[in-house]
């Protein structure tokens, strides 16, 4: 398996025949070349019209629209008890609450994402999702459980891609896995708006390793150097949904020892501008940093010093403002080079007795 590449007719480019189609929905269970459908499955077209709404396509093309109960199902070489993200993309069309599941068998590898909330003023968003192969075949499916009233309602998916994730360690200088953020999700390089990390409460199968997305509904931005301002490296998370998500790792530590906490807080250059707000917080000490975005980009360093008060330390990062830029899609702080220290405190040389 390839470090990184798109699925086997991933952009949906290559199209089903026209005697398996009935106007745009797909007929035949594999009229999809390399995938197997169920339920209402359509084939769009880039600038389709539904009713007075122009349907987009982010790759290509073509993409495939899941009705009420419809999925999109492949099987998909890998290593086995490697770790692996997806990374796709979405857009809603007519529903308000739009959700999608994805998992991978032999599971119980499945997730819930949350997509109703847009986050991009294109309509659409690229998601991520992490699982590890029990296998080294594994069958990927990506269903909308919907209960609309159209069929034909529920979201666009396309342009699906596979990256093997390579989760860093610990080290003597960062007890915290990937503080920089550096290991992530595969990221388009011609889609500007980076991936949506949804809530997930394993770390260990994380898009993001080492870290979990806090949240019911609401998801974290990953963002590239390429597209936006990153305090350091290639990569970093901007945070996009205010108080109601937050990123968090828990850490072994010792109690008693000292420790410091150091991040950058600033802004993506994203036309994200205003009064930034971020909270971080690490065992029982907390900091808030303030920074006045311009929009531009830019950061500011911060650090807590704090206690270890058991052998399990949470660092946790929460934006505690809701922003938008000005064609109002949510955006918020970037935080990157996070790095975690501890040290035990040295204990005076024990006095020896002289014997006289």
């Amino acid at each position: 398996m390839h470090n990184v590449g798109l699925l086997l007719n991933g952009n949906f480019e290559y199209s089903p025949s026209k005697d398996q189609m009935n106007d745009t929905r797909v007929m035949g269970d594999y009229a999809i070349p390399y995938w197997k459908i169920t339920g209402f499955v359509e084939y769009i077209s880039s600038g389709q019209k539904q009713g007075d709404m122009l349907l987009t396509v982010p790759e290509g093309a073509h993409a495939v629209r899941l009705g009420n109960e419809a999925s999109i199902e492949q099987e998909i070489s890998v290593t086995r008890d490697m770790y692996y993200s997806i990374t796709f993309s979405a857009a809603r069309t007519c529903a308000q609450s739009e959700k999608l599941n994805v998992s991978v068998a032999p599971g119980p590898e499945s997730g819930e994402l949350p997509i109703q909330t847009v986050y991009t003023s294109s309509g659409w968003d690229s998601y991520a999702w992490a699982f590890k192969a029990k296998l080294g075949l594994v069958s990927l499916l990506i269903h909308n459980h919907g209960e609309e009233e159209d069929p034909a309602c529920g979201p666009l998916i396309d342009a699906i891609f596979i990256k093997t994730l390579y989760p860093p360690n610990a080290t003597q200088g960062n007890m915290l896995k990937n503080g920089d953020f550096e290991e992530g999700p595969y990221i388009f390089p011609d889609a500007p708006w980076g991936v949506l990390v949804p809530p997930n409460t394993e770390d260990d199968h994380s898009p993001l390793p080492g870290w979990m997305v806090m949240s019911y509904t609401k998801v974290v931005k990953y963002i590239d150097s390429a597209h936006f301002a990153v305090p350091r490296g290639a990569r970093a998370v901007e945070l996009v949904s205010g108080l109601e998500t937050a990123l968090m790792q828990e850490v072994s530590t010792v109690s008693g020892r000292s420790c410091r906490l150091e991040f950058s807080v600033g802004d993506a250059g994203d036309g994200c501008a205003g009064s930034m707000q971020v909270r971080g917080y690490a065992g029982q000490g907390s900091a808030t940093v303030q920074y006045n975005s311009h929009g531009t980009g830019g950061h500011t360093r911060a650090s807590l010093e704090f206690a270890a008060e058991e052998n399990r330390t949470r660092v946790v990062f929460v934006s505690s403002s809701y922003i938008t830029k000005g064609d109002g899609t949510l955006c918020g702080p970037v935080v990157d080079d996070v790095s975690l220290v501890c040290v035990s405190h040295q204990q005076p040389p024990a006095r020896r007795l002289r014997r006289l």
